[in-house]
Formats: structure tokens, C-alpha cells, sequence
């Protein structure tokens, strides 16, 4: 053992997860522990042989994250100094991201489980600057955000992702206002960890594309970086096409398709600002707002009210947010995701482009491909997918961990 770690026992049986490195340990695993919350602990078979390290908290389901399966290996500044630098390393190797804005920790799937990073530079009133987002998600993160704030931007001096360009100043920000929180026993926060208050907007560059963030108050860190990939996939075939753009946020689904020759897009959200700062975007990147419409209010009363009034699209895009946070709801998740698709399909012209997520991490590829294919044959309709849909490179999937692959997507054609 290294430190003053306490010990964490394994009930009988319960070591294959370990052993297969999934970094995840349950409260029904373990049979014995007198661990502190938020301490780091060593966790051992039921024969009393060590397996892995990580951090407690009895408060939560997941009682221990595990960071470590090498016994040699502290768990001290130098070891987060090193994962942090690996994520930064690996963000410098990703080809095709061309943009601003990235993720730079991806918590698990980069071996910080409860830690996500994204870091944004633009400009904002003619300075370029470089704002780093974080999350603290877990009771251990939480007790070492200030470290990890130090660590990260000392990994980030101007230069370490060429492609970003250089920055005047780079801020730190807590964005640890997730519901997830509750569940281990935190209180949400926010608030400068490093530096002063971002601005209240900063323009960031996606693909060419211009675009606003409000990294204080915006969903997620301030834009969905997950889709960056997707948006443009999407937008290849939207050439000609009427869109409809469906839990639009900020329109970066719509910009991307009408940059892209579209004929129009309608974005809807229930969001004014969101809708607000897609216009904006708009205007950024000089395209017409006579080819953008927009309409805030709930997405399934108004495609509902779409298929009543016989309104048709050549593209519909859903991207919804997450359905389902616990296994008991996702039953009635896909009930949801059924219904959008079911509509979303209805309102198609035949041939039609169909842009579907699920971004619930217990809703499987498998499943959310059943629950389509079940909103097929409900709305009668031929659908054949074209392409899977992921989440972007720059948040890696974590083989031992299949709940890092969070995202889903199918670009299909209907008709």
C-alpha cells in the first residue's frame, strides 16, 4: 500500500470488474470498509490480495472510482500531472477537429473519473482569450478541483495545441452545476477557479463557422462539443433541403446546414436565449436570416402540431437531451425517443434526411437502433441508415468502461 490509504474489501466474487479495469465500484461489491469520504483507498479481493486504487465515498452508488491498477503507482501530484498531460497530448494528435473549442478531459476515459475539462479560446472585445470549463463531478475530484486547476493550466501554456493559436490570458472556470452532483452528496457550484469571470460572450470558431458561447450560463460547458463531427456529417446532406432543426440550443446544427447550401432551417427550442444567440450566430457568419426561422417552445407539441397542419421537411434533426439518468427511467426514455422519431419521421418527404440521437449513456446502440426501427413501422415507413453516429473524437471511448460511449446517432434515409 503507499500513504495512509485505508483498505476497501471485496465481497467474494465481486473482483471481475476490477480485474477487468471497469472504473467503477458499486456499494453492493463491497464487504468491508472504514474509509473516509473522498479519501483514496486500496482495494483488495475477499483472499485479502490487492487489486486497484482509487477514491472513496460511501455517499454515493459508486462507492470507489478507481484510478490506478499498478500497485507501485502513488496517487500524488505527479500522477495527476501526468494523466492531465496525457489528455493534453492526445487532444495535440486528433486530426480533423478544425475549430476553437475542444474537450480537453474526458473524466474516465482519460483516467480521471468525475473530471471534464473543455476548453474554449476566441476573442472577446478584441483580446484572445483561452477559458478552460471544468467540471467537478465526484466527491473526490471536489476535494483536488484547485490542483487540477493548477495542473491544467500549467499544461496549457500558449502553443501546446498549435492549432488553437496563441491567447493573451487563460481563465479557469467552475461549471460543477450538473444534477449528478446530488447523487454524491454535493452541492452545485460555479465560479473562477483560476483568473477573473469570463466574458459574458466569446466567439469560437467551428469548421469556418463563427459562433457565440456564454461558458457561464450555456448548456453543458457552453456549446455541445460532442457533435462536432456530427454537425458536418449532417450538413453534407442538407444542400437544397428545408431543415428542421429540433432541441436546436444555439442553432449549430441549422448553421452548419444552411453554410451548407440548404434552402432554410427552423430551429426550435424552448429556450429564448438559446434561440437569441443562434440568430446571433447568424448574423456572425453574414448568412440570411430570411432562410432562418425560429420557434420556441416544446419540441414534441410542435412537431405534433406540424404533422396536424401536413408541414413538411426534407431534413429533420433530433438531438434531445439526455432521457434517461437512472436504469429505472429507461423504459420511459425510449418511449420518448420513440415518439420524436415516430414524428419526426411523419413530417419527412419521402427521402428524406433523418438526424437521430440519444445521448442517454443506459440507453444502448443496440436498443436506441430497436427504438427507431419501432417508430418505423408505427409511422409506415421505409428507413435505411446511411451512417452511425458518435460523439467526437476528443471524447475518447474507453474500451473497459461501454459507459463512456454515451453517445448515439443515426443518420438515416426515409422513405
Amino acid at each position: 500500500m503507499t500513504g495512509d490509504a485505508s483498505r476497501v474489501t471485496l465481497r467474494p466474487g465481486r473482483e471481475r470488474s476490477v480485474v477487468n479495469r471497469h472504473p467503477w465500484l458499486f456499494s453492493g461489491a463491497i464487504a468491508e470498509s472504514h474509509a473516509r469520504d473522498g479519501e483514496l483507498v486500496e482495494v483488495c479481493a475477499a483472499d485479502g490480495s490487492w487489486l486497484a486504487r482509487g477514491y472513496y465515498n460511501g455517499r454515493s452508488q459508486i462507492v470507489v472510482r478507481l484510478l490506478t491498477w499498478e500497485r507501485e503507482e502513488a496517487v500524488d501530484e505527479g500522477f495527476w500531472r501526468r494523466r492531465i498531460e496525457r489528455a493534453v497530448d492526445a487532444r495535440r494528435r486528433l486530426p480533423g477537429l478544425h475549430g476553437s473549442a475542444l474537450r480537453l478531459v474526458n473524466a474516465e476515459s482519460d483516467g480521471i473519473p468525475g473530471l471534464v475539462a473543455d476548453l474554449y479560446v476566441g476573442t472577446s472585445d478584441s483580446r484572445r482569450l483561452a477559458v478552460l470549463v471544468l467540471q467537478a463531478l465526484t466527491l473526490g475530484v471536489e476535494r483536488r478541483k484547485e490542483l487540477l486547476a493548477r495542473l491544467l493550466s500549467e499544461a496549457l501554456s500558449p502553443g501546446a495545441l498549435p492549432r488553437l493559436g496563441e491567447w493573451d490570458e487563460l481563465l479557469v472556470y467552475e461549471r460543477s452545476d450538473v444534477d449528478v452532483r446530488r447523487l454524491e452528496g454535493l452541492d452545485e457550484h460555479t465560479g473562477p477557479l483560476l483568473g477573473g469571470a469570463p466574458p459574458e460572450r466569446l466567439v469560437v470558431e467551428e469548421e469556418g463557422l463563427l459562433q457565440e458561447v456564454d461558458v457561464a450560463h450555456g448548456h453543458k460547458t457552453g456549446l455541445y462539443l460532442d457533435q462536432h463531427l456530427n454537425r458536418a456529417r449532417v450538413a453534407a446532406y442538407s444542400a437544397r433541403a428545408e431543415v428542421l432543426n429540433c432541441f436546436a440550443y444555439t442553432g449549430s446544427f441549422g448553421l452548419h446546414a444552411l453554410s451548407s447550401g440548404a434552402k432554410s432551417v427552423t430551429d426550435v427550442d424552448s429556450s429564448a436565449a438559446a434561440l437569441e444567440l443562434g440568430r446571433r450566430a447568424f448574423e456572425l457568419n453574414g448568412l440570411s436570416l430570411g432562410q432562418r426561422e425560429q420557434i420556441e417552445g416544446d419540441v414534441f407539441q410542435v412537431l405534433r402540431a406540424f404533422r396536424d397542419a401536413g408541414r413538411k421537411f426534407d431534413a429533420v434533426i433530433l438531438d434531445p437531451p439526455k432521457f434517461a439518468y437512472r436504469a429505472s427511467q429507461v423504459q420511459a426514455a425510449c418511449r420518448g425517443y420513440k415518439d420524436i422519431n415516430l414524428l419526426g419521421m411523419t413530417i419527412l418527404r419521402p427521402g428524406g434526411v433523418l438526424a437521430t440521437f440519444s445521448c442517454s449513456g443506459l440507453v444502448s446502440a443496440d436498443l436506441f437502433q430497436k427504438v427507431v426501427f419501432g417508430a418505423a413501422l408505427d409511422a409506415r415507413r421505409e428507413v435505411q441508415i446511411l451512417e452511425p453516429l458518435s460523439q467526437a473524437p476528443d471524447h475518447p471511448i474507453l474500451v473497459t468502461f461501454p459507459e463512456s460511449h454515451y453517445l448515439k446517432g443515426l443518420l438515416c434515409r426515409v422513405w
